[in-house]
């Protein structure tokens, strides 16, 4: 069996083994054109590879859990990450990694090489798959290749690939990967062509960077860029680039560092070297006949060509798609760092202010014409900080995301969400809430007279009422659908509920988890560093850290936000309590904006259709087991309590397994008392799943159907090793 072929011992036939790049490239060194030495690794090595170590079984396992078309952008995330695990895992079975080592070693010692996807439907006509799969420049020795070409067969199981291949039907359970292998040229100067400019076909595109072109690629470094007019072959126009920084071998990999002041004014090409790059993309234009975009690089004065594919053109997204969004998620390091600086510094000192202004608007104050109008500068306030939520805290979340995958690749714990336990131990909005009314439970237990009052319906009083009353004006007494609304109920019933419950359970119950573990395992990643590389881990570490951070915060700062919208309409509803219809439950918020500016308008219950009751097979349907995402390790057993309204927050009791679509902020206060969590959503960094590991819980999330598959009182087993929910037969 043919494990690795080399360019030149290449055939046509060979085709669907050595994938779309490597027949690209073994055409172009048949066509006599600069490509550096390499040999493709085959489809048949990955395909034996998933046969013999039972990968293969896995991915199957992990791309079944339910079907793809249900899952939430989350979830292919984290299947995603656990397929990647498997590969870093599994090493060559010894049949097949001893004839290839020897095969590597043998054509590249200890030279250094960049190792790069090749799918078999990659860079085709119609399909490019740009940027999808992974590459690793610079390694070295047969044990670093193998291992880096383990990560570029994960990568064709990454979400992006995963997204793409789903698009194009092109059967996901069947995709193969091979592999190319290139001697690597240190280039002076890299970049890429278009012999068609993608917007305008009269004219083509070089851009270029000092150093190498992982930087360029990766979006890191922002490109000199030239148009060309293909007809007259000049050069139409230059957009020059900042020039701060470039990509460099590494003995790690590459690394970004500050470009050499001395280049800094220079582009890094001359405009003799401009139409002389444009010429190779036009020679591989007329090779393959077809518009090509081109990979290049300069070694002193020899140009070479290292990879050309097809100009594929963009397809139009269909109404409502959202891959688009999704995939500009996955931002650099870099970027990461700036956005960080933007959330902490302008975005969240600005929202925290805005809150805390609307708080002090005294609105029984206001006429009805003014609290009008404040109800319209509330809504508009809410609806521009959801934008931001969206276009700035959302993507902040992907630097969890881009450590994780530098804590797995470089430790390879059997665990793959491992790495989310150095992340804890932040000053979380929602345990400091959690601890808070732990002390009044505390208090509550040391006072007997006073949980007996309170049991028998009477108000907080002595130093209760004080500390109730500190926590409603800073958190809200949970009764409102918006996390922060201070009161929506006469009597916060359900927050004593939660002192009542903590007070009866002093011991046993689940507590933050301590931070020992952390720092061990911080200790043993940072070990694998040193010099500047560590430097950079402890910065990727610290940013993690408060991305995994805001990803619990940023919904209550938006919640503040939307709790004074909420109590601005409550003011209204109040006031036009004696015009409300005799038994309508709402009314909406334009109908009561109409009433305030015209005393007139004649109120009008919010008009819905008629509730329809469940489906038949769904009433009838009573599940034994119910399949999910591994959210939480650990294994628990206790009755459902099924969330359906804030309202039924009030009826939790201890050792129940808190079931609902999603976990918001409001519930964080139940976690103390949950033996487990199960949600509708799916995902490891939703808020029920950040606060589920924080406490220790059991928790499964991306069940389908959850709230209406099981009923409160069920007997449930959640196991948040497999990410799967029995219901007791006993209770069917």
């Amino acid at each position: 069996m043919k494990w690795i072929i080399p360019l030149e011992a290449a055939s046509p036939e060979d085709r669907p083994r050595i994938g779309g790049k490597g027949y690209a490239l073994y055409r172009l060194q048949a066509g006599g054109f600069p490509v550096p030495p390499a040999v493709c690794v085959t489809t048949a090595l990955y395909r034996a590879y998933l046969r013999r170590t039972g990968v293969g079984e896995r991915i199957l396992m992990e791309l079944n859990r339910k079907s793809f078309k249900d899952l939430r952008w989350e979830e292919i995330w984290d299947s995603a990450l656990r397929i990647r695990n498997l590969f870093l895992r599994k090493a060559l079975p010894p049949a097949l990694g001893k004839p290839v080592r020897a095969a590597l070693g043998e054509r590249f010692g200890d030279s250094p090489v960049a190792v790069r996807s090749s799918a078999p439907e990659e860079d085709a006509a119609a399909v490019s798959f740009a940027g999808l799969h992974e590459s690793f420049l610079n390694v070295r020795g047969a044990d670093a290749i193998i291992e880096s070409i383990r990560k570029v067969w994960a990568s064709l199981w990454s979400d992006a690939a995963l997204l793409y291949r789903q698009e194009l039907k092109l059967g996901v359970d069947k995709s193969a990967m091979a592999v190319v292998v290139q001697q690597l040229v240190n280039g002076r100067v890299s970049g890429v062509a278009f012999s068609h400019n993608p917007v305008n076909a009269a004219q083509g595109v070089v851009e270029a960077v000092h150093g190498l072109n992982q930087g360029l690629v990766d979006g890191a470094i922002a490109p000199d860029r030239w148009l060309i007019d293909r007809q007259r072959r000049q050069i139409a126009g230059h957009t020059p680039a900042e020039r701060r920084e470039w990509t460099v071998a590494d003995p790690g990999g590459v690394r970004l560092e500050t470009l050499p002041a001395t280049l800094q004014p220079k582009a890094p090409l001359t405009p003799a070297e401009v139409l002389q790059v444009f010429d190779l993309a036009l020679a591989s234009l007329d090779y393959f006949q077809t518009p090509q975009d081109v990979e290049w690089t300069f070694a002193k004065r020899d140009l070479y060509l290292l990879q050309s594919r097809p100009i594929t053109s963009s397809r139009e997204a269909a109404e409502g798609d959202q891959r688009g969004w999704y995939l500009s998620l996955k931002r650099s390091f870099e970027n990461l760092k700036l956005l960080r600086g933007r959330i902490e510094n302008e975005l969240i000192p600005a929202m925290v202010a805005a809150a805390d202004e609307l708080a002090a608007v005294d609105l029984g104050q206001l006429g009805d014409g003014a609290l009008a109008a404040e109800i319209r500068r509330r809504s508009e306030l809410n609806t521009h900080w959801v934008s931001v939520y969206w276009a700035e805290f959302i993507p902040f979340a992907h630097g969890v995301r881009l450590f994780g995958q530098v804590y797995n690749d470089s430790v390879h714990p059997e665990d793959p969400y491992e790495f989310l336990a150095l992340l804890g131990q932040t000053p979380m909005a929602g345990l400091e809430r959690n601890r808070l009314i732990a002390e009044m439970a505390a208090l509550v237990r040391a006072t007997p007279d006073m949980a007996a009052a309170l049991q028998a319906g009477e108000p907080p009083a002595g130093p209760l009422a004080a500390e109730l009353a500190a926590f409603i004006d800073r958190f809200g007494d949970l009764s409102c659908p918006a996390s922060g609304a201070r009161q929506c109920t006469e009597r916060p019933e359900t927050l004593i509920n939660v002192i009542l419950q903590l007070a009866t359970h002093p011991s046993g119950l689940p507590q933050a988890a301590a931070g020992g573990r952390a720092e061990d395992l911080k200790a043993v990643f940072l070990r694998l560093f040193s010099g500047a590389e560590r430097r950079r881990a402890e910065e990727m570490l610290d940013l993690a850290r408060a991305s995994y951070q805001l990803r619990d915060d940023d919904n209550i700062h938006l919640g503040r936000i939307e709790a004074r919208l909420t109590a601005a309409l409550q003011e209204a509803r109040r006031r036009l309590a004696p015009r409300i219809p005799e038994g309508a439950a709402e009314i909406d918020p334009a109908e009561l904006l109409l009433a305030l500016e015209n005393p007139a308008h004649a109120l009008r219950a919010q008009t819905s259709g008629p509730k329809t009751a469940a489906p038949p097979a769904v009433r009838a349907l009573r599940a034994r087991q119910l399949v999910g995402q591994p959210a939480g390790p650990g294994v628990a057993r206790g009755p459902a309590r099924v969330i359906h309204t804030t309202a039924d927050l009030a009826s939790f009791q201890a050792g129940e397994i808190l079931v609902c679509d999603a976990v918001d902020p409001n519930m964080t206060f139940f976690a103390p008392l949950s033996a487990g969590v199960v949600e509708r959503r799916g995902g490891m960094l939703i808020h029920g799943a950040i606060i589920a590991r924080e406490y220790g819980l059991p928790c499964v999330t991306g069940v389908l159907d959850a709230t209406a598959l099981i009923r409160t009182g069920d007997e449930l087993t959640v196991d948040g090793f497999l990410g799967i929910v029995t219901v007791s037969t006993g209770r069917l």
